[in-house]
């Protein structure tokens, strides 16, 4: 037998207090990023190595060997598709009114929303109970979806000017950034983990470290870029209302969805985790690729991000209550 380890008792601390962690992270984030404006530039560097060891982690966590039989669930994977792509985008249609006249804010907006999360959705949602593979299953179908779906999204939300500002290219490196290698390294270290003990105790190191990891991600995309939100906080009032409203919308239409797909409840709350959360970590380099008359979308789309890790936190006690174990 193994002797126990003696960080278990801080690893079962930091889980049981996970979301209190998080909102420390979020707050000495947010104090690093007003103490030192100038390193935010510097900061901005550290989110995508934090980002791949957090999607690392995630997708170590979730069996692959079970994704096989996510990918048969075909109503999940037809209500996911239809809440996000066709219900998802009324409701931003209909709230982006309130914005409107401001179109650099506008686009922003049109471009976090309309943009499904397949990365930290696994994450928040796996802490609620859901079926987190499910989600991971149909990771690739919304990515492409929305790669192939935004430009139109934006041409009828916003006008067919500013489709033809869009480079793809940005949008796609993120992807394989941030998913695909990952999501490699994940499936390869498992297979390894069957063979070699070294693969085994990556798997059980990265396990216990999740909560940390998760909140370096947090404290780093918050220090980079809360300074930028701070000096066009007038501007983004309008946005920041927006995103909060269309969590509550979400949380609403995405527990009706659920019920009418008539699914059980780990996959009813993936569900409502995939409606809620957006992609704004991925696509912020396709804002960042935005002419410079549309310069405050990148703020706009950063602003949702705070907005929406909030939100997450409260989705974690909230979605349970939505939709109750039998």
């Amino acid at each position: 037998m193994h002797a126990p380890w003696p960080g278990r008792g801080v690893v079962a601390t930091l889980e049981r207090f996970q979301i209190s962690f998080y909102l420390l992270a979020l707050a000495v984030g947010a104090a690093l990023g007003l103490a030192a404006p100038g390193a935010a530039p510097t900061v901005e560097h550290a989110i995508n190595p934090a980002l791949i060891v957090l999607l690392y982690a995630t997708f170590l966590a979730v069996p692959f060997a079970r994704i096989g039989a996510a990918l048969r669930d075909v109503r999940f994977l037809v209500g996911t598709v239809v809440l996000n792509f066709a219900l998802v985008p009324i409701v931003v249609f209909a709230l982006t009114r309130f914005v409107a006249d401001d179109r650099a804010v506008l686009v922003g907006a049109v471009l976090v929303l309309c943009a499904p999360c397949i990365d930290y959705v696994i994450v928040f949602s796996g802490l609620a109970g859901a079926a987190s593979e499910r989600l991971l299953a149909g990771a690739p179908a919304l990515m492409l979806l929305q790669i192939v779906l935004l430009p139109l999204y934006l041409w009828l939300f916003v006008g067919a000017d500013v489709v033809d500002t869009i480079e793809i290219a940005p949008f796609v490196e993120a992807f394989v950034i941030l998913i695909v290698v990952p999501m490699a390294l994940a499936a390869t270290t498992q297979a390894l983990a069957r063979r070699h003990r070294f693969a085994t105790a990556v798997t059980e190191a990265m396990a216990a470290g999740m909560v940390p990891i998760m909140m370096v991600t947090l404290a780093v995309v918050v220090a980079s870029q809360i300074d930028a939100v701070r000096t066009r906080w007038a501007d983004l009032v309008g946005a920041a209302t927006v995103f909060v409203a269309f969590l509550v919308v979400m949380a609403v239409l995405g527990r009706a969805a659920a019920a009418v797909a008539r699914l059980d409840v780990p996959a009813g709350r993936a569900l409502v985790f995939s409606g809620a959360t957006r992609n704004s970590l991925v696509v912020l380099p396709l804002a960042l690729a935005l002419p410079s008359a549309l310069a405050p979308a990148p703020v706009v789309v950063v602003t949702q991000t705070l907005v929406e890790l909030i939100g997450m936190i409260a989705y974690v006690r909230l979605v349970p209550r939505l939709i109750p174990a039998d």
